[in-house]
This record gives structure tokens, sequence and C-alpha cells, in this order.
């Protein structure tokens, strides 16, 4: 079914992981109605969306151009700080000030409504021809610095929403500095490790392997490694997500010798699609259309976040153009948004209910549909082989 789903929507604009979704809550219908699925399943769902999970960001990380994007730092940089301040402003205003939901979970929402799903609008632009342009360039380093950014508030919010569950929020300031400011030595120590081995340790390691072993052995071994790294950071109190990402970075340096290996494809293709497969798993019936309103109203959030925020410093940069099609090109929500918001959910409902996970599904659908329509006919009206 997988497979099916993926070839039948390659031939659109629409993300694969949109029918992954919605294949998962199909799926949850179905077990509710005639319990086709017992205990066993369930824990081999939740498995297979773990390890979904650790390749689904080792390939964000991987795919991650880190010179090139110091190479552009600060033109995406100015970009990319408008959309993420906007984007948690107005997710969190709407989340405590419209809808009156508690300060954790509006937090929550915040925080999963900075990134951006590189992934969608990249396959519009390159389509388009667009890629390569200064624009498409630009589009991508700013769309990576969302994703590290959120990538670093989620370390820093699995930090702090324990403390202030405990503390309430008179201990925002007085229980929490103590907690970060060790979270932080942590991540920093961290990352440090990641950057040592990208700088002097993976070229060696990579060649030797390259030397020796098969190319499959090698992105086995390399993914091991992977593997390894993200344990590191499980050990450290962060996920294994997150150290997922951070070794896919660490592995970045010539990503094409895993990345474009049809043994790393193949692992990814077979494992990812299971997270996405476990997002829609987790949609309840009965919270399906109480959120429909806070959906709406958080998908109009999530759309003026990343056009005012991201358009409009790019609009200073480049005019109307490119206000239209980067702000848009930045809407889309997907592996990110759903990562903390899933995670969110698995702490219980001081974290996220049911209902946000949901209407947080509903905008990640939402954006993933409507945005890339958007943007292929902005495309189409504004070719891009063109320099700003």
């Amino acid at each position: 079914m997988v497979i099916i789903i993926r070839a039948v929507l390659q031939k659109t604009v629409v993300p694969a992981l949109v029918g992954f979704i919605i294949l998962g809550f199909l799926l949850n219908l179905a077990d509710s109605q005639w319990a086709i699925f017992g205990e066993e399943s369930h824990w081999v769902f939740r498995f297979l969306a773990k390890i979904g999970i650790i390749t689904l960001l080792f390939r964000i990380g991987l795919e991650s151009n880190v010179r090139g994007l110091l190479s552009q730092l600060k033109k995406a940089s100015f970009i990319w700080i408008g959309g993420v301040v906007l984007s948690a402003a107005f997710g969190f205003i709407t989340a405590s000030s419209i809808f009156n939901i508690e300060l954790i979970p509006s937090i929550f929402v915040a925080v999963a409504l900075t990134a951006t799903s590189v992934g969608v609008p990249v396959g519009v632009w390159q389509e388009a021809g667009a890629l390569q342009s200064e624009r498409g360039e630009l589009l991508i380093d700013t769309a990576e610095l969302d994703d590290i950014s959120g990538i670093i508030l989620m370390v820093l919010l699995f930090a702090v929403a324990p403390v202030l569950k405990e503390s309430g929020e008179s201990g925002l300031f007085r229980h929490i500095g103590e907690e970060l400011l060790f979270v932080i030595i942590k991540f920093t120590l961290f990352t440090g490790f990641c950057l040592i081995f990208s700088l002097y340790l993976e070229r060696h390691i990579t060649e030797f392997m390259g030397r020796y072993l098969s190319q499959p052995n090698v992105v086995l071994l390399s993914l091991g490694f992977g593997l390894l790294i993200a344990s590191g950071a499980a050990y450290l109190g962060f996920s294994v997500a997150i150290g997922a990402f951070f070794a896919g970075v660490a592995f970045s340096r010539d990503p094409k010798r895993v990345q474009m290996d049809s043994s790393f494809r193949i692992l990814n293709e077979l494992f990812s699609p299971f997270f996405f497969i476990g997002i829609g798993l987790n949609i309840t019936t009965t919270s399906l259309l109480p959120a429909v309103g806070l959906g709406t109203a958080l998908f109009l959030a999530a759309g003026a976040g990343k056009i005012i925020g991201h358009g409009t410093p790019a609009y200073i940069l480049g005019g109307w153009t490119s206000f239209l099609l980067i702000g848009i090109s930045m809407v889309p929500r997907a592996e990110i948004t759903m990562i903390i918001t899933e995670r969110g959910l698995n702490l219980g409902n001081w974290a996220v209910t049911n209902s946000i996970f949901t209407a947080m599904v509903l905008v990640c659908l939402a954006t993933c549909l409507l945005a890339p329509v958007v943007i292929k006919m902005l495309l189409r009206q504004w070719p891009q082989n063109q320099e700003l």
C-alpha cells in the first residue's frame, strides 16, 4: 500500500506523507470498528515509527548543506529570523488567547509552527527548473535554518516543559534558568563532538570503509555510526530523533556518497513512512471534529507567520516576487512539526492533548496540499532563471 501511495502521489504535487497520514487514520478507523490489530501489532507499529523517525531525521541532517548555508548565512538569517519569531508568536497567541489553551500546550504549538518542511516546496521548484536560481538557493538555506532552529527549540522545549509543569507559571524564570543552562552545556558539547567528527573523523572513516567494503555495506556502517551518535544523544537526555539529525549533519560533508546510494534510499523509503502512518493512527475520531476550528485558526496563523515573517525581509531583498515565492514556499509544515507534536502527545495531556495533536495534523495536511499548488502557479508566472 505504501508503494502504491508513493507511486500515485509522485505524479502530483501532493507529498507522499499526506497519503501516509491518511492511510494511518483509515487503519485506525478500521481497527476501532473491527479490532483488526492486537496489542502486539500496535507495538510493532510504534517500533517501526521510532525507526522511521531516526531514518527520516538522519536523511534531513544528511541533506543539510552546512558549508553552503554558511556562505549565505547573512542573507538567509535575515529572512529566517522573522518567520520563526512571527510563526511562534501567531501560534502562541492563537492557542492561548483565542482558544484559551493552557501555557505549556500553547508553547508546544508555538515551537512546532516555527519549522518548515523543505522537501515539499523543493520538489515544485526543482520541477520548474528554478532550484538553482538565487531565490531557489536562498529558499533552501532559509528552510535549513528553520529546521535547525526547530531542532534546537525542541531540545530546549523538552528540557523546560517538565520543570514548568512541576513549578507552574510562577516558576518560569525562577526554576528554569539552571535547567536550561545545564541543557545548553550538554547540547553544546554534543554538537561540538558532531562537528569534530564531521571535520576530522568522518572523511577518514568513510574512505577506509570505501576501500575495504562494498558500497551497500558502507551505507549500512555509516548508518550504524549514526545510530551510535543518536544513542549518545538519548543518553544525554535528548531524543534519538535529535541525535539522528545531528548524525546526518556529521555525514553531510559528502551526502551523495550515502544519500544517492540505493541501499540508503531503500532503508529510508522502507521505514520513514511508518512515522507518518503512526501519526494517522494517533488521530482519534472523537478529536477530529472538535479540532477543525482550532486547526483552521492555526492554519491561518501558520500561513501568516511564514508569509509575513519570511516574505517581508525577502521583499526588501527582491521585491514582491520574492515576498510571494519565498513566503509561500516556507508555509508547508511536516516532519519537524509533527515530531514535536507527537512527542508532546506521548508526554500526556498536560503537554499536547488529542485535539491539539489532531489540529496540528490538519495544519500539516492543509499546508502540504495547498502551498505546492500556489507555488507551482507562481513559478509559471515568474520563471526563476534570473538573478535577484
